[in-house]
Order: structure tokens, then C-alpha cells, then sequence
């Protein structure tokens, strides 16, 4: 009985220290960037004006990428197939 209550014991710090794992393991550093609209937006919960930038479709990229896609998965017909 003696050793099922240490165990219980043992497990209950190990699930408290649990909840706050690595919460020292952290660089505290000054933002650089604080208050930037083109990182950060004009407010917390907006976009940034950074994302909203549009740049044009490159044809070749496409066909670099379909090539990296077949070279990582395999061939196109294999995975449109499915289950």
C-alpha cells in the first residue's frame, strides 16, 4: 500500500511540474520591430500590410515545384488514386 501512494504522489508532481515544462526556457530580447505597422498591422487583431501584398504568378515556379512534389510524393497518378 506504502509504495501505491508513493507512486500516486510521484505522478501527481510530475503532472504539475508538467504543466509549466520549459516555462524558464526562454530568451527574454527587446522587439525591434514593436509597433511596426508593416510587420505588425495598425492593430493587434488586423493584418499586417505585409500579407496583403500580391505578386504575380511565375509559370516556372510552378513547374519547379510540381518537380520538387514528385520528387518527395512520387508520381502524380499515385496519389490521386487514394485509399
Amino acid at each position: 500500500m506504502n509504495r501505491k501512494n508513493i507512486l500516486a504522489i510521484a505522478a501527481v508532481a510530475m503532472l504539475a511540474v508538467a504543466c509549466d515544462y520549459q516555462k524558464n526556457n526562454t530568451i527574454k530580447q527587446k522587439d525591434l520591430r514593436a509597433g511596426d505597422e508593416y510587420v505588425y498591422g495598425v492593430h493587434p487583431d488586423s493584418a499586417a500590410r505585409q500579407t496583403k501584398n500580391k505578386y504575380t504568378a511565375k509559370p516556372e515556379n510552378e513547374v519547379r515545384a510540381a518537380k520538387i512534389r514528385e520528387k518527395l510524393y512520387g508520381p502524380a497518378a499515385e496519389i490521386t488514386q487514394g485509399n
